[in-house]
């Protein structure tokens, strides 16, 4: 009993739980059902990521589609930043930061608040790393957009920009003299877990990548 005691006091832990039960708000779902009272999990995909969000409130008021959506790209991606932020602040280190972005991530696709249910994880994904490695972040983020312009398909742009923001970990912090508070390699000396971050948004993407090969994939962006 009294090393579970120790165990749950442990600032590492307690923080852990925070980043689980932080990332799990769904903030998407939230907003749909505040404002619309609509369940958006009986909409669209189900997901309570910000592309359903946008389907959901097409449907109702399709002028406020896209701020909604926007939104909800930006609430996801601050929940991540937070804990990994305040992690930061309280000198824990980067070992601990990264799985508090990684329990973040995994909050958010299976919130504890909807039945272990959630979203895709990218906006998440890309807060909860972007104080980490924000020169690889931006990156990503940068070909989201360009993807997305391009493509008008926001599982491709999605897949995309959180990938080539991943690969890029291999190959920037080799080139460019980065700060060791912002290289990946000084951090921590392992690209582990930016290659589960990345294997984890292909399997919650593993939906879309079938309809996308089957030609049955809408565009929404």
């Amino acid at each position: 009993m009294t090393d579970i005691l120790y165990t749950l006091s442990n600032i590492n832990v307690i923080f852990y739980i925070i980043a689980f039960l932080f990332g799990g708000i769904p903030f998407g779902w939230l907003l749909v059902k505040l404002i619309y009272k609509r369940d958006i999990r009986q909409i669209g995909s189900g997901s309570i990521g910000a592309t359903n969000v946008y389907r959901a409130v097409k449907e109702i008021d399709e002028r406020k589609a896209k701020m909604f959506s926007i939104l909800t790209i930006i609430l996801d991606a601050t929940k991540g930043l937070i804990v990994v932020a305040f992690a930061k602040m309280l000198g824990l280190g980067f070992s601990a930061q990264w799985l508090i972005a990684l329990l973040a991530i995994l909050g958010h696709c299976y919130s504890p608040y909807l039945g272990f249910k959630g979203g895709k994880g990218v906006a998440t994904a890309i807060g909860s790393v972007l104080l980490l490695i924000p020169v690889e972040g931006i990156c990503g983020l940068i070909v989201w957009g360009i993807v997305g312009k391009v493509f008008k398909i926001s599982s491709i742009s999605s897949l995309v920009g959180v990938l080539s923001g991943i690969i890029l970990t291999f190959v920037i912090p080799y080139v460019v003299p980065l700060p060791d508070s912002i290289s990946i390699i000084a951090q921590i000396d392992t690209h582990t877990p930016v290659v589960l971050i990345g294997l984890f948004i292909l399997y919650t993407h593993i939906p879309n990548i079938k309809r996308l090969f089957s030609g049955k994939e809408s565009r929404v962006l």
